[in-house]
């Protein structure tokens, strides 16, 4: 090595989704957040991908997935209702209106 070596570093934003260019960027780090915290309960509750499989009322390969962060295909709305099937309250709360577009955030309590 001769130490001329240049690296270039680019810094991301805070979503990794819209860095690699996904149309559906904001939706697709949402989707990561609860999946993530889907195999954090699981993983709490020291349940097998079995025993989630049968709490959630799906299949054990879709537990797979979802908690190896393979979540196309599955809305929003229903990686909600399995946090909720894992005994976390799901609240949404709608503020008031703006100027601006709205955002939709999520929040772990």
């Amino acid at each position: 090595m001769n130490g001329h070596n240049d690296i270039t570093i680019e810094e991301g934003s805070t979503n990794v989704y819209a860095d690699l260019g996904y149309t559906d960027a904001a939706e697709m780090q949402r989707k990561s957040q609860l999946a993530g915290e889907i195999a954090r309960a699981i993983k709490a509750r020291r349940l097998t991908q079995e025993d989630a499989a049968t709490l959630l009322g799906i299949d054990q390969s879709k537990v797979s997935r979802i908690t190896r962060g393979q979540f196309r295909g599955v809305s929003e709305a229903k990686l909600l209702e399995l946090v909720a099937r894992l005994g976390h309250d799901v609240k949404i709360v709608v503020g008031p209106v703006r100027r601006r577009a709205g955002k939709i955030e999520l929040q772990f309590a």
